[in-house]
Parts: C-alpha cells; structure tokens; sequence
C-alpha cells in the first residue's frame, strides 16, 4: 500500500487506501459484528493501511465504539477521520450549524475514547448553515486541540470553495479535502468538484468506488428490487445495472477482466486509482468491506495495473455529459482562441 501527503495544505500522511468503518456496528439491516470488524480492521493495519474514516452516523454510533477498541495503544499510527452532521435523532443534534458541531465532535472523540481526531469531515450540506459559520467552527476545534484538519464531504463545489478561499484569506485553518462519490457509473465530480480540488490544492477522497457493489457483478442481469435495495442502502449507494450504460461499461469491465485474468473489482477499483495519475491531485479511495473475504478482494486490486487502452477504453464507455456552461466552452474552442484555436495545449482542467 502506497503512502502520500493528503492535498497541498497540509503534511497528513495517508495510505491511498482508507478502511470506511460504515459497515462496523450491527444497528442498521447490514453491518459487521464486533469480531468481524476487529478482523477487517487489523488485515488492512497489517496490509500498511493508516487511514481510518468513520462518522457519528455510522450505525448509530457503533462504529465510533468498535473503533475505541481497536484503536486502543495504537491510536498514534492511525490517521482518524470522523463526521458530523446527520448522527442525531432530533432537530438540535443534525446539521451543519456550529451548535450541532460542538455538540458532536464532544460525543465522537468520547466514543472514540481519543483527545483529538486528525481530520473532520462535515459529512453532508444541510444548505441552511452560513459556510462562515462553519468554517469559524472548525477553525476554533483546530484552535482547541480537538481536530487537526478539516475538510467537507457532500458539499457542492462553489460552498467548498467559498470555505477554502475565506480560510486562507482570513488566516484560519485550511480546509485540507474533500469527499466525494466517485465511481465508473457515476463521474459527475468531474464536471466542478474535482477540478475545484486541484485548483485549491485539497485531497480528494473517493467513496463509493464500486457503486454499491455494482461494478463487483453481483447485481448483474438482475431487476432491482425497491424494497431490498433500501434496506441495504440502495438507491443512493447501490447504483442501477439495467440501464444501456452500465450494462456496456460491466460488459467492458468483463472483457478486461478476462483480459488480465484478474476479478472485475480489480479493474474497477484500478480505474479509480489511475484516472487522475496525469493531475496534481492527492487521491485516496475508501473502501467500505463488511467482511474480511470483501476485504482482502478490495486489497488484491492493488496488485492490478491497467494499461492506457483499458484506461482509455473505460474512459470512453463511461463518459457522460458535462452539460452547461462545460459542453458550451468546448464547442467554442473555435471562439475562444480565434486564429490560436489548435495551436494551444490546453492543460487543465484534465478530464
């Protein structure tokens, strides 16, 4: 497992692969037990991973608890990431506002049993909440000692640039990264927030990078089911296989697969790891196993490296509209660089 520097505003060290501990708990229909999780947590410690995210959310908690324990003496080798936002049950415990913040990042280094957490993550916009008032917040919890970094997850890309450019401007602690869904079948962080993360130098990490499991193969040729998808989180995490693009980009998964006689997963996660190798970003994938047999699939992709016709392949079965103003800029080329239009190599952004 390789190790980086997360984003240019900050020294944090990471693996590229982060263990997402969703999964640790048994208070929603999926989940591990806590000797499962002990088990998945101690095979990705021992693979070289340092990088651990978790949220008040997770499993009502449970998640933040089974963590307690494993942590443990070796808190100080592990680079602990938490949210806050959506872990309570009623109107003044969810949110963005700075009350729920303190409130919550009280509750989480409790659970966790730890003093600080190394980088907190606002896990989802409420669009009610000033970003002054939360960029003040986290700056204050960096003041107090309580978190090292912070970063948003689920923001829209103006809101996350607006917060990082007033930081910097008003000497406050940075913002260091972001989260975002990132997979084959959904690429739309392509069109503002991933070029917005370059440009103000932040960490990117990737959830979701299998879809749910649908870029596994398993829900291949089968008709969702409402019901059942929601129960395991579906509809939002689980992504749709039976339209004409997803069927195509399994279809080419699978040939590649075969191809290098590796799993589809492989080729999957490989493509994630390797789609921004040609920018400056600092990338990390999440990965979220319930099991260590998902675990160790999700470790054996690291071994698997896909050439730039396979990049290039998926790339172009996956591709999708940038819609306005992006596709307007694009046809204008013409426009733009008059008589230089053809004779200028245009960099950024890359996509």
């Amino acid at each position: 497992m390789k190790h980086q520097i997360f984003g240019k505003k900050s020294g944090l060290r990471v693996s590229n692969v982060v263990l997402g501990t969703g999964n640790f708990g048994t208070a929603w229909p999926f989940g591990s037990t806590l000797d499962e999780a002990k088990l998945i947590f101690d095979n990705y410690a021992n693979a070289g991973g340092n990088f651990i995210d978790t949220a008040d959310g997770y499993q009502a908690g449970q998640s933040e608890m089974y963590l307690s324990e494993f942590l443990a003496s070796e808190r100080d080798h592990f680079v602990v990431a938490s949210k806050y936002s959506t872990g309570g049950n009623h109107i003044q415990s969810t949110g963005n506002s700075r009350r729920t913040m303190m409130l919550a990042v009280e509750q989480s280094l409790k659970r966790l049993k730890t003093d600080r957490l190394d980088l907190y993550w606002v896990h989802l916009a409420d669009e009610q909440t000033p970003i002054e008032e939360i960029v003040r917040g986290l700056d204050d919890l960096v003041k107090a000692g309580k978190i090292n970094y912070a970063g948003f997850s689920n923001f829209p890309a103006w809101r996350i640039a607006t917060a990082s450019l007033m930081a910097d401007l008003r000497g406050w602690s940075p913002i260091i990264g972001i989260q975002v869904e990132y997979n084959l079948i959904e690429r739309t962080a392509e069109r503002e927030l991933l070029p917005m993360a370059e440009a103000h130098g932040l960490g990117v990490a990737f959830w979701s990078p299998l879809a749910g499991g649908t870029l596994t193969g398993k829900y291949r040729n089968e008709k969702s089911d409402p019901d059942s998808r929601k129960a395991l989180g579906g509809g939002v995490l689980i992504k749709d296989a039976s339209g004409e693009r997803e069927i195509a980009i399994l279809e080419t998964l699978d040939t590649i697969a075969k191809e290098i006689g590796s799993p589809i997963i492989d080729v999957a996660l490989a493509w994630v790891r390797q789609k921004h190798d040609e920018t400056s970003l600092s990338t990390a994938t999440i990965i979220g196993p319930r099991n260590v047999r998902q675990l160790d699939a999700n470790l054996a992709s690291l071994n698997t490296v896909l050439t730039k016709e396979h990049m290039l392949a998926l790339n172009e079965i996956s591709k999708f509209s940038l819609g306005s103003p992006h596709e307007i800029i694009k046809a204008s080329q013409g426009s733009i660089f008059g008589r230089g239009s053809g004779q200028i190599e245009i960099k950024y952004p890359v996509l």
